[in-house]
């Protein structure tokens, strides 16, 4: 049986619709990802589910949250009625260009007791976002007594020294960084590389033989863990780091009967090498050689969502995740040309 009724630290993804399209992005946000945003009775619902899975904290994610501020306060409200503590909301700042209506935000979640806000500020973020608009953010939290934090402010310093009041290319930072900092950035994060970030490893990490990375290959206890696990809009649980795929966050707590959901099954049991089994009747083949177990079972994962002719319609798949985490990253001009 698949369960996990005992959920330790989690967040709500109110939206996948976002202003930016992070190249570390592991739930594949975007621009153009559909424009829905949680509804009250599916936030009442997954309040109810994080209630019976004995939770006591949980943060607020996107997407960008701030995308729908009168949803988000939705949001905060219904979890503040259900007794659950709001550690923080996460956002990239987009919106403290206007000054009046941030300090207007700040006041109302304030008011609302929301904890604090977790502000992006990183190379990848100033692709999308001028880095100045964090900055900004984080002082007028200060005058209005909002807790907040930047996340994560060890790549303010090296940031320095470009225009804080714009965006900045990939070339840019390059050169303003180093060649290599999408890379680098993703180890100083301790990134998992799901979602968009399977092309941070695709570009920089070496690649291993098909063979090797079978060879012993463990089953995936992870795919229950609570550890920092998501429930997006529509409300699914998403374990921690294994983007794309999903199943309902009240049929997890509550128990879920054996060969309901086969391919969470068959991955949480025998992980990706029985994956590939499964795969390959439905006429997967592989390449030769991937940088990770993680990044073949992407792409396996890829296939089965329908990206192959034979999609078998499993439900635990997010088929919309795997094309939007191709979109977006653009590789340099020095590594494709070789």
């Amino acid at each position: 049986m698949l369960s996990a009724k005992n959920l330790y630290h989690g967040g709500i993804m109110v939206n996948y619709r976002c202003n930016a399209a992070c190249r570390h992005c592991l739930y594949a946000c975007s621009p153009t990802r559909t424009a829905g945003y949680i509804d009250r009775g599916t936030m009442a619902g997954v309040c109810g589910a994080l209630r019976r899975g004995n939770i006591g904290s949980v943060h607020i994610g996107g997407g960008e949250p701030f995308l729908d501020f009168d949803g988000l306060v939705m949001a905060v409200t219904e979890l503040k009625k259900a007794g659950i503590q709001l550690d923080y909301v996460e956002t990239n700042a987009f919106w403290a260009q206007d000054t009046a209506l941030a300090r207007s935000y700040i006041r109302t979640l304030a008011g609302l007791g929301a904890g604090a806000l977790c502000i992006s500020l990183d190379p990848y973020h100033a692709e999308y976002v001028p880095y100045g608009l964090p900055l900004r953010l984080a002082q007028l939290c200060e005058e209005a007594g909002l807790d907040c934090f930047l996340w994560k402010r060890q790549f303010l310093r090296p940031l320095l020294g470009l225009d804080q009041d714009s965006v900045h290319s990939r070339a840019e930072l390059e050169e303003h960084l180093r060649p290599d900092y999408i890379s680098a950035v993703a180890g100083d994060y301790g990134l998992r590389l799901g979602g968009r970030a399977v092309n941070i490893e695709e570009e920089y990490g070496p690649s291993w033989p098909l063979e090797k990375l079978l060879d012993k290959a463990p089953p995936c206890p992870d795919l229950l863990s609570t550890g920092h696990f998501h429930v997006d809009l529509e409300g699914y649980f998403i374990p921690p780091g294994c983007t794309g795929l999903r199943l309902p966050l009240a049929e997890l707590v509550d128990g879920i009967p054996p060969g309901k959901y086969p391919l969470y099954e068959t991955l949480f049991e025998g992980g990706v090498a029985a994956l590939l089994g499964l795969a390959a009747g439905r006429g997967f083949v592989p390449g030769r050689s991937y940088p990770s177990r993680c990044n073949l079972c992407f792409h396996i994962r890829a296939f089965l969502a329908g990206e192959g002719r034979h999609s078998p319609g499993f439900a635990e798949l997010d088929g919309n995740h795997y094309g939007e985490s191709l979109k977006y990253y653009t590789r340099g001009e020095t590594r494709e040309s070789g």
